[in-house]
């Protein structure tokens, strides 16, 4: 039978320039295994509002698993860049970690997930994990931003090929106003370049005819993860373009995350 599931909408996580950054909660009565997913919302780093139902599909294979699933939804572009997107996210971390009595979870048991741009960011996440600046003025700062395991869709790893200045960067790039960045910062908000031995693990999944986001983008962070010897496991679905399609494929790869996170957010005895 279909769990049942209670959604707390609009939770304030933090402000910007006198706005509210929002997240939504979506709780498996009856049957929570204490573990957490966090969906990122983002695409093209744009980061839209949506009635909490729509965005329930997302996570829904996850609420069937026991796991509390959160929607994060971080300052968009235009107007907001990919450095502020990812402080927005990682913001969301520390307030879901510093109210894991409020939501009922583990907070050694957060995993993220998110496609494109939100697997950028799911990776982001994943590969700069913090303990926290005791010293910070922002209780929120003082907080850990490390999660357990990441989960990217056809996410870019390495921003300094994709960014408008960038020789190699694809004219469809031009589409996405985010990647508008300097090479500088776009290598700081490179999960490529933020390997390090203490990152969370990681699935990747990556589009063999993808032509907005090609597969090697996969290859080259695995490869990285590989070579550093943190868990990681690569999928690359050879048929399919930046959408994971067709629905057979898609449901495919959403059940091998569902397994993924059953796995790495499951209890240890």
């Amino acid at each position: 039978s279909a769990v049942q599931v209670e959604i707390e909408p609009d939770i304030v996580y933090g402000h910007k320039d006198g706005l509210a950054l929002t997240l939504d909660w979506f709780h498996p009565m009856e049957k929570s295994n204490g573990g957490a997913v966090v969906f990122i919302v983002s695409g093209g780093w744009y980061s839209r509002w949506a009635p909490p139902e729509q965005t329930q599909g997302w996570v829904q294979p996850y609420l069937e698993s026991g796991f509390e699933c959160f929607a994060v939804r971080h300052g968009s572009s235009p107007r907001y860049g990919i450095p502020d997107a990812f402080s927005d996210v990682r913001r969301s971390i520390r307030f879901i970690r510093s109210e894991a009595e409020r939501f009922g979870i583990d907070a050694d048991r957060i995993g993220t997930l998110g496609m494109s741009a939100g697997g950028h960011l799911s990776l982001m996440l994943g590969t700069t994990g913090d303990d926290g600046d005791p010293e910070a003025s922002d209780p929120l700062e003082r907080v850990s931003s490390r999660i357990k395991t990441c989960v990217a869709l056809v996410p870019p790893t390495d921003l300094t090929v994709a960014v408008w200045e960038a020789p190699e960067s694809l004219p469809a790039y031009k589409n996405f106003p985010a990647l508008e960045l300097d090479l500088e910062s776009a290598a700081v908000h490179s999960p490529l370049k933020n390997v390090s031995c203490d990152d969370a693990s990681a699935l990747v999944v990556m589009g063999g005819r993808d032509e907005l986001v090609p597969q090697r983008h996969g290859e080259w962070i695995a490869a990285e993860f590989e070579k550093i010897g943190v868990r990681h496991r690569l999928i690359i679905e050879p048929e399919s373009g930046h959408d994971l399609g067709p629905n057979s494929t898609r449901n495919r790869v959403l059940g091998e995350v569902k397994e993924w996170f059953e796995e790495e957010l499951r209890i240890k005895n």
